[in-house]
């Protein structure tokens, strides 16, 4: 016999001789299920609300990712981070922030505001004679100082993460021995950061802190 020919069962469909009693199990199946969803409304409607609104964040978001920044899974009360499409929105709000500080007329030529496909990109352009660090000084002056002031207060009302970068000029620098722009621009950075923790910027905001070269 060869063996590699292929096997075909025929199966004959029986006749209708047997009896016709499961029609009756799947209504009941369906009343039960009924019930049930009625049972628990009715017991959803009795408890609290801080109860309810724990279990509808728990359909919402039953892997708890709500309380991660970025996600868009939010539970209730919770504030999600701002997505790339709003930061124009954002740049706006900070912009209008800026225009009422005393020195605008003065910065204004100084502060860049884009939206980028990173987010949004603050910089904080310096001059010849130093509009927000002076010369070869790592901590923020009295312009830079009332800028960050504003920016904490405006970025620590979202939970977006946040990166500061420190940037120095190219004149070699003329301080203390061992420290050149590497060491100024991360500490321009650092400073800004301390600064802006302390005026409304959430620890846990900062990302990254980065210093570059001149």
């Amino acid at each position: 016999m060869d063996s590699s020919r292929p096997i075909i069962v025929i199966k004959k469909k029986g006749g209708h001789d047997g009896h016709h009693g499961g029609a009756w199990k799947v209504a009941y199946a369906d009343f039960v299920t009924a019930m049930m969803a009625l049972f628990i409304v009715l017991w959803l409607m009795n408890l609290s609300k801080p109860v309810r609104e724990a279990i509808a964040g728990y359909f919402k978001d039953p892997a708890g990712t709500a309380d991660h920044l970025g996600s868009t899974a939010e539970g209730p009360g919770e504030k999600g981070a701002v997505p790339k499409d709003d930061m124009g929105k954002l740049k706006q709000e900070i912009e209008n922030a800026i225009h009422h500080m005393p020195e605008f007329d003065k910065l204004k030529n100084q502060i860049e505001i884009n939206v980028t496909a990173e987010g949004l990109r603050i910089e904080l352009l310096e001059s010849a004679t130093g509009t927000f660090f002076d010369l070869e000084n790592p901590t923020p002056n009295e312009n830079g100082r009332k800028l960050l002031d504003l920016l904490s207060a405006e970025l620590g009302k979202i939970p977006n993460k946040i990166s500061i970068e420190g940037h120095t000029d190219s004149k070699p620098y003329s301080g203390k021995r061992n420290y050149g722009n590497w060491e100024l621009s991360t500490d321009r950075a650092n400073s800004a950061r301390r600064l802006m923790q302390q005026k409304g910027l959430s620890s846990q905001q900062v990302a990254q802190v980065r210093g570059f070269a001149d």
